[in-house]
């Protein structure tokens, strides 16, 4: 069974960003794999760290149960997320125990560092997968199936200048849309927090507004999932992209690469 695995930084990010084009591999008959490697814990005004660390890991174990997808534990603290050897080993673990040929996660550029280093940490844990001699923390033997890296688009749909993020094509989640709110709504403890830190107004509606000028961009569909397609080089072969040929029919390329 082809394998796809999602690595972000907090819990409800692969919510906001990837949900949808999972579930339309997971349709498609796709194994779906969801890791946040942070705990969360920094998500709340009301609930100390620890309380709130643990309500986050329920949320999140919910929300990937209902997209079907196998969950593997955060290993840091929000704003804790640093590009280290241990940290790097831990997930190169995961993606070798997924044996994925896709690898979704955060815009390489991003509005906060913890996106931003969950980036690098994701993308040099699939350039390890192959490599024998890189031991992981649980040690997972390596694998040779090519990886594809894709990343979603910056929080917002912006990048940190205010520059619109174009992404190279779009996935088509009209008919997801309700599922992706369903996932991203058994975060219930970020509600109110997003309302007040973030001026969400509300998370859901915020989700699928950026979901819908996604959409907009695309020309064609009511909500979409944006997504940039990582060079090969270190990963796959120059020809290899699993994402759209899965996913050809909902796709549109990009008019602005």
């Amino acid at each position: 069974m082809p394998s796809a695995v999602a690595i972000f930084a907090h819990p409800d990010d692969i919510e906001f960003v990837a949900a949808g084009t999972m579930l339309a591999l997971k349709e498609r008959g796709w194994d779906l794999h969801y890791m946040n490697i942070a705990n969360g814990s920094k998500g709340s005004s009301v609930l100390g760290p620890d309380d709130c660390a643990a309500a986050r890991l329920a949320e999140a174990k919910v929300a990937a149960a209902a997209m079907g997808a196998a969950f593997y534990q955060p290993i840091c603290a929000d704003l804790e997320i640093a590009y280290t050897q241990e940290n790097l080993k831990k997930i190169a673990s995961v993606v070798r125990q997924s044996q994925a040929s896709i690898v979704l996660t955060h815009s390489p550029v991003d509005y906060m560092e913890d996106h931003e280093i969950t980036c690098r940490l994701a993308v040099t844990a699939a350039f390890t997968h192959s490599m024998p001699n890189f031991e992981s923390i649980p040690d997972y033997a390596s694998y040779s199936l090519p990886v594809t890296v894709y990343h979603a688009q910056p929080h917002g749909n912006h990048f940190p200048m205010g520059e619109a993020a174009i992404p190279h094509f779009y996935v088509d989640i009209t008919d997801k849309i309700s599922d992706k709110r369903n996932a991203l709504a058994c975060h219930v403890s970020q509600k109110a927090w997003l309302d007040e830190s973030q001026a969400m107004d509300s998370f859901l509606m915020a989700m699928e507004a950026c979901s819908r000028e996604v959409g907009q961009w695309s020309g064609r569909f009511e909500y979409a999932e944006g997504w940039r397609k990582r060079r090969h080089t270190g990963f796959c072969g120059p020809d290899d992209d699993p994402l759209r040929a899965a996913l050809a029919d909902r796709i549109v390329e990009s008019s602005d690469q």
